[in-house]
């Protein structure tokens, strides 16, 4: 007899097919369940052994029978801490000093999504954005089987235990990341080794502006995001094809108005080091005219039709006049340096100066108009004086070389001195002539 040895949990009958169409029957039967540990020994007749077809004994059907009436216990899946002790532990074996793909090129997807932003021409040309960026790779490294879950969400303390890239901003003035209420960080790793890396940071950025049509100008801004030592043959940045820079719907710009249309591309770096890659986004902007037309522009037009107030003053009102004039002068130079005040020192001529610049002119020249009214009134007045004068003289002489028939008490003041002093010599009366000349 040959022993064998089978394990089941219940009572059950199993049929073995020989490869003649005879059947051997073994029946194992009893009325009370069984443990998993019970062991049921049975024999075979050493003729069964020996028989001639054994090697065409197929005992699958059996197999697939027995693993349907009693199916053999499930492993439990290993506790989160052992998981990840395994995936990316010290016994792991996972060395976050070395990238994925180290011997070929890793592709990096970039995404980017704005939630607010501080966007105003300043004295240093910047602007502020408040971002979510995200960072997708595949490691294969921590692709796992083991675990039920498709993807990981992992603490942030987590990041220290794997590569990351080493991307930075290129045109960056300034940053900081959000740590309140806890880091504003996203760690997540999928069954196929993708890692998501999100992070949420406020950035300063530089945008050179051109001011020339300020303030009815439209702006274009970057952000460009750069590798810092790894050259194109180890790391590739790339926008995400679907999604890559995603905006809020309530984004609210004080003093511009944010296109719809994004310029993606590539701004790949040359150093003497090698060639980085390098990825930019464009954001193109119009500034709304509001501010500067109630702060400015209105003033300003105000201010000069208030110069022309001083053309109905009476022209002998001097003091009136001339204040009136200086103070529209001193307004609008006031006011031609408080819109030059937030902007940056730039060498060219900007719209806003023009304005201002011909308000001035026009301010002044009213002022002037009056001095020039006045020089002229004056000369005005003297030739009178003197064209008067000259016209009493020519009547002294004619009347001189006509004496008048009628008495002299008849004649004017003036005629009668005149006659009086031919006829007596009288000094005090030519000198009273003159004075009343």
């Amino acid at each position: 007899m040959f022993p064998g040895i089978l394990n089941y949990t219940a009572a059950a009958s199993c049929i073995l097919h020989l490869g003649t169409g005879r059947e051997a029957h073994l029946s194992l039967k009893d009325r009370a369940p069984l443990k998993s540990d019970h062991k049921f020994f049975f024999a075979f007749p050493a003729s069964f052994l020996s028989f001639p077809v054994l090697p065409r004994l197929l005992i699958r059907d059996a197999a697939a029978e027995l693993e349907v009436k009693f199916p053999s216990r499930t492993l439990k899946p290993p506790s989160p801490s052992d998981f990840l002790d395994k995936l990316m532990g010290r016994t792991s074996g996972y060395d976050a000093r070395i990238r994925p793909n180290f011997k070929g090129k890793l592709r990096v997807a970039c995404t980017r999504g704005a939630t607010s932003a501080g966007t105003g021409v300043t004295k240093s040309a910047d602007y502020r954005l408040n971002v979510f960026l995200r960072q997708q790779w595949n490691d294969p490294r921590l692709a796992y089987k083991e675990y039920p879950d498709d993807s990981l969400d992992l603490d942030p303390s987590m990041l220290d235990s794997i590569w990351k890239p080493d991307l930075f901003f290129a045109n960056e003035k300034g940053a900081n990341f959000h740590e309140v209420t806890t880091d504003n960080k996203l760690l997540r790793i999928f069954q196929n080794g993708n890692v998501l890396y999100s992070i949420r940071l406020t950035l300063i950025l530089s945008c050179p502006m051109d001011l020339k049509n300020f303030p009815m100008d439209s702006q274009m801004c970057t952000m460009q995001l750069e590798s810092f030592g790894y050259t194109m043959n180890d790391l590739i940045f790339e926008w995400l094809d679907v999604g890559a820079v995603q905006v809020a719907d309530d984004l609210m710009l004080p003093q511009f108005v944010l296109r719809e249309e994004k310029g993606l591309g590539y701004c790949t770096k040359h150093y003497n080091t090698g060639k980085f890659t390098c990825i930019e986004v464009k954001f193109y902007l119009e500034r709304q005219m509001g501010y500067y037309l109630i702060q400015m522009y209105i003033p300003s037009l105000l201010t000069v039709i208030l110069s022309w107030v001083s053309f109905w003053i009476n022209m002998d009102a001097a003091p009136a006049r001339v204040g009136l004039g200086i103070t529209t002068v001193l307004t609008m130079t006031t006011q031609s340096s408080g819109s030059r005040a937030s902007l940056p020192k730039v060498s060219y001529v900007k719209a806003i100066d023009i304005w201002m610049a011909v308000c001035l002119l026009f301010v002044f020249a009213a002022l002037l108009e009056y001095a020039a009214v006045n020089f002229v009134s004056r000369q005005h007045k003297d030739f009178f004086r003197v064209r008067k004068k000259l016209k009493e003289q020519q009547r002294l002489r004619t009347v001189s070389a006509n004496p008048p028939t009628q008495p002299l008490g008849q004649l004017s003041p003036a005629i009668h001195c005149a006659l009086l002093c031919q006829s007596n010599s009288s000094a005090a009366c030519c000198n009273a002539d003159s004075t009343d000349l």
